[in-house]
């Protein structure tokens, strides 16, 4: 009768408080106490594994293993979903060893329905410690306890998903009042970052084939980029390939794949708008395991309000444009260039990506007018700027930087990219037939690229003005390499 009124305390106990870590530890102090017992421990389960929640009197080191179910006393408890009993751990083959001083050990499966959550797993230094009266009552209180786990575990879920909840309708609130895309995409990154408490939040943005980082927020270490491009593998290709969201809960498996070098679990979502896919939303920790699929459905959400807001930010950003096109031929002019070289070489300098500026000048233009007229004049210039147009990518900036003269800014490019676009636009119009020109049109162009020939706008594009010089010099219809500066060949030596 006293065991019986023991048992009911302890459930009591247990079953008091709805804070998931008190559980655990009452679990432990009642088993501990009431047993007299001197090592005690919690195994749940992941997946075919059992790992060590939290225990009491075990030797160092020995809780931080992974026990396959089937493996060792509780691995067979969680098998056969039943007490399994070693009197003398001596000679039981099963046995693991947890502590040295164990001489006897009982393993209870913990258990929802007929589901294995875990294991209570007590051990004693004295050799066949468990009567068969003590090991029903720990079987009992082991049902006490796997219950009061199933409720803690429910109102933590309910407390995350409201948490969640909160979170998004703040998100949707700050996301509306903002329509400058740049400011945008930061802002997301921050408070996604900051409401679900991940270690980095990313913005990757689809320009055609590729995806482009466009912003990112948190506290990981950037991966650096080969050739400041980024890798062509990664979870976030898959999910844009898959067109849904993928869960990475092992990096270490893909490690040359991530963005960030402390990643462990990694989650990409994609980024899609009335049909359209945008970019990929990608979300970074550096803890193991952490994204479960239960968090699916409020971060698609997030997702989505992000993508309806870029959306949103796209549309303001292409009527701004229009004060920044260049009447003549339809591109971007030299202010549009001003506003972007400068975000270009910022977003170059913070995510440690390429960067090329390139400097293009129709070849002896004046001579052209002077022969055909001004009018002919500039429909070559309508045309070379249609060529161009046509071979960049959607991020290029491509400008009219004042009479016959072209800036082009390349991001997330190398040196070696740079100079292959510069070839293929010269090619491109040394082949075009201008209507009205008997001979050819040709371009003469430099390419610099950040850090190799500057970190400044002033210095990029004083750099690639003496590629495009050199170029000139050479005699014309070429591309050239911008010199290195004398300070930079310095500093190599």
């Amino acid at each position: 009768m006293q065991k019986i009124s023991i048992l009911y305390d302890a459930s009591q106990a247990v079953l008091s408080t709805f804070d998931l870590d008190g559980v655990f530890q009452q679990i432990l102090t009642i088993v501990r106490d009431y047993f007299h017992l001197q090592n005690v421990a919690i195994l749940l389960r992941d997946k075919d594994d059992l790992y060590v929640h939290c225990q009491v009197g075990w030797d160092a080191g020995h809780d931080e293993v992974r026990l396959p179910i089937g493996t060792g006393i509780t691995g067979t408890a969680a098998q056969q979903k039943r007490p399994i009993y070693a009197a003398d751990v001596s000679k039981d083959v099963r046995y693991i060893l947890s502590a040295k001083n164990t001489r006897s050990e009982l393993a209870v499966p913990l258990m929802v329905r007929d589901d294995v959550v875990g294991v209570l797993d007590c051990q004693s230094e004295n050799l066949n410690h468990f009567d068969s009266e003590t090991i029903d009552l720990l079987a009992l209180f082991s049902t006490q306890a796997s219950m009061a786990l199933q409720n803690a575990r429910l109102h933590a879920l309910e407390r995350h998903r409201a948490s969640q909840l909160e979170a998004i309708n703040v998100i949707a609130q700050q996301m509306t009042a903002v329509l400058d895309l740049e400011e945008l995409l930061s802002k997301v990154c921050l408070l996604i970052q900051e409401a679900f408490q991940l270690c980095h939040v990313s913005l990757l943005l689809k320009d055609e084939d590729e995806l482009v980082l466009r912003a990112s927020h948190g506290k990981l270490t950037a991966r650096p980029l080969e050739d400041g491009m980024l890798p062509e593998e990664g979870l976030w290709q898959r999910a844009l390939a898959a067109g849904k969201t993928l869960i990475e809960n092992d990096v270490a498996k893909d490690s040359n794949s991530g963005l960030y070098l402390e990643t462990a679990s990694s989650m990409s979502i994609p980024l899609v708008s009335f049909g359209q896919t945008l970019g990929v939303l990608v979300l970074d920790t550096a803890k193991p395991g952490a994204f479960h699929v239960n968090d699916t459905q409020s971060l698609e959400s997030v997702a989505d309000i992000c993508a309806t807001a870029i959306q949103n930010a796209n549309y303001v950003e292409r009527v701004k444009q229009l004060a920044y096109l260049d009447g003549l031929t339809g591109i971007f002019n030299r202010r549009f260039f001003e506003l972007r070289i400068v975000e270009e070489i910022d977003r170059a300098r913070r995510y440690n990506t390429g960067l090329a500026v390139l400097m293009i000048d129709i070849d002896k233009f004046k001579r052209l007018n002077d022969e055909f007229g001004h009018l002919l004049g500039d429909e070559v210039l309508r045309q070379v700027s249609s060529i161009f147009h046509q071979q960049l990518r959607k991020i290029d900036v491509l400008c009219r930087f004042g009479g016959e003269e072209f800036a082009i800014v390349l991001s997330q490019t190398n040196a070696l990219h740079a100079l292959g676009v510069a070839e293929k636009l010269r090619k491109a119009v040394e082949a075009w037939q201008f209507p009205g020109v008997p001979r050819r049109v040709t371009i003469s162009a430099g390419t610099a690229n950040f850090h190799e020939h500057g970190t400044t706008r002033d210095e990029l594009v004083k750099a690639a003005d003496a590629g495009l010089y050199a170029a000139k010099q050479a005699g014309r219809n070429r591309v050239c390499l911008a010199p290195v500066p004398k300070l930079k060949l310095a500093q190599r030596v």
